[in-house]
């Protein structure tokens, strides 16, 4: 379809639809509603060009945990049989040309403004559109708005006491300068969770001194990032139907069959067994799930893996000190984590670990950071690999008000809600791309089995004439309920972790994922949609007046 073709049908309206952010779920978002529905579509997206969150976290050791083959969309055959990659793992770089290369493939860019933040988005109730406010000061209309602002992208920066007195260079992962060399240099990073992790163990071979500054100590099993030889790049693709079909049908997405096998009742030698051959596998997920059933939900099993890892933390550190701070003490219960030889870090000469637990940072000062002991760091560079306000950050700190000025802020006050992962009481017309109590899976087929629902959905509201459509109260509180009965049944509501925001101060504990996999969230949504959305209000305008 060209430009010229294009004719927004909405009367009254500048696009049919909005498009927020050119990461995996905007850019499939504009593919399924422009290429596929012919509707006009403006997308916008704050960085220079797609990428979202890649475009973003261009840190030293940037990748996916998710395996190549299954790092990708799945929709487009001709993009998965051209697909490239040398390791078991995509690098940032990598994952960025990928995107770039999608976004050619089906001509995205054009309906695109990059460089343009939207600072909010209000629903008219006269009109029946959404009003779209940029940082430019421009204002377009639409019928609908979705939302791809990503899980992880509005970035967490604790505050710390003289951090504006510090002469060195200050930098976040997630949002990461081209500029940045840290060869021969003194450099801190505050923050121990993935991409910290993965920071440290780039950064320790090239800086003059790394200074780990760690307040929660990780289970962090080997990455595993082997080369793959063409040979096993043919057979995926060549069996592409039957992957995709057993990813969209488990339980984390990640390309792995899961184990059906539960811990609690293996012996000790089998336990060690499948936990040290997964370990010389390598991956974080399938340490969790793909080597026993019950990590997850049993705690004599839970135990089981978390012995295992700290039994190699201690053979890997050489300094017993140093081994016993990293060994953690809370439930191996958050997000898998895995990386490049991670222990064998602090074996160097050139890296210093700081229990900020037991003695928290005090201050920055003019030249590094000081503890409460009084210890102080010399630094050049201080890194927050300090994470992201996840999932609902970015909605609350926009100003998005639904029907009748309602806020998502005051809405989300006691701790996000949200229909299905995506949508929202009292915002019409208004679907989000990984929104809370979505899946807690591989991000791209969840991705693509939301957007396809939101498509399906609007394609029904077009062909019925429906005006508006918004989730009933009721549903939305028992979707949200579900979520967290399904939590419930699970030991991560019992760790600390970004999963249920206690990264951010202040924040409440909430649900913010649907745990139950995503074949069975495909089950459910897909079961609204053949019942016929009897859980959304069609209309609301024209039944209540």
């Amino acid at each position: 379809m060209n430009v010229q073709t294009e004719i927004t049908k909405t009367t009254g309206a500048d696009y049919d639809a909005v498009v927020i952010g050119a990461g995996f779920g905007g850019l499939y978002a504009v593919h399924k509603l422009r290429n596929e529905q012919g509707m006009n579509v403006q997308g916008f997206d704050s960085a220079s060009d797609v990428g979202g969150t890649w475009w973003y976290n261009r840190y030293p050791g940037a990748l996916s945990d998710t395996e190549s083959y299954v790092y990708r969309y799945s929709f487009d055959k001709e993009l998965l049989k051209r697909g490239h990659w040398k390791t078991r793992y995509l690098t940032q770089p990598e994952i960025l040309d990928y995107m770039n290369e999608v976004a050619d493939h089906l001509d995205l860019r054009r309906s695109y403004k990059f460089n343009t933040k939207v600072d909010g988005a209000h629903y008219n109730e006269e009109t029946g559109l959404w009003s779209v406010v940029t940082d430019s000061g421009q204002t377009v209309t639409a019928k609908y708005l979705v939302t791809g602002l990503g899980l992880l992208s509005a970035t967490n920066t604790p505050s710390f006491k003289g951090v504006d007195d510090f002469k060195g260079r200050i930098l976040h992962t997630g949002a990461w300068p081209e500029d940045v060399d840290l060869s021969n240099k003194r450099v801190g990073i505050i923050g121990t969770g993935s991409t910290g992790v993965q920071v440290i163990t780039a950064t320790a071979p090239v800086a003059k001194h790394l200074t780990v500054f760690q307040r929660s100590a990780q289970y962090v099993v080997p990455i595993g990032n082997t080369p793959q030889d063409e040979a096993t790049i043919s057979e995926q693709k060549a069996n592409y139907d039957q992957i995709w079909d057993q990813v969209k049908n488990s339980a984390v997405a990640f390309g792995f069959e899961e184990s059906t096998i539960p811990a609690e009742t293996a012996t000790q030698e089998e336990r060690e067994r499948v936990f040290e051959a997964a370990w010389q596998r390598g991956g974080g997920f399938y340490f969790m799930f793909g080597t026993f059933c019950d990590i997850a939900t049993s705690q004599v099993a839970n135990d089981a893996a978390a012995d295992f890892i700290k039994g190699k933390i201690r053979k890997i550190v050489k300094d017993p000190q140093i081994a016993e701070k990293l060994i953690p003490n809370d439930l191996y219960a958050k997000r898998p984590l895995c990386g490049n030889d991670y222990f064998d870090v602090y074996n160097r000469d050139n890296v210093t670990l700081a229990d900020v637990k037991s003695d928290p940072i005090a201050e920055f000062t003019t030249n590094g950071i000081r503890l409460e002991s009084g210890e102080e760091h010399e630094l050049d560079v201080v890194i927050f690999a300090t994470g992201f306000d996840a999932v609902d950050g970015n909605y609350v700190k926009m100003d998005l008000r639904g029907r009748g000025g309602v806020t998502m802020r005051d809405t989300w006050k006691e701790g996000p809600l949200g229909y299905l992962g995506m949508m929202e009481v009292d915002f019409p017309n208004f679907f989000m791309i990984l929104g809370p109590n979505g899946p807690f899976t591989n991000l791209p087929p969840s991705i693509e089995t939301q957007v396809e629902w939101i498509s399906e959905t609007i394609s029904t509201m077009e062909e019925s004439g429906v005006k508006s459509v918004e989730p009933t109260v009721e549903a939305r509180d028992a979707w949200v309920g579900t979520c967290r009965e399904i939590a419930d049944m699970t030991l991560f509501p019992k760790a600390e972790s970004w999963i249920f925001g206690a990264n951010i101060p202040g924040k409440k504990n909430a649900v913010m994922f649907y745990m139950a996999g995503i074949g069975n969230y495909r089950t459910a949504i897909s079961a609204v949609k053949d019942d016929g959305y009897p859980s959304l209000i069609r209309d609301r305008e024209t039944a209540e007046a």
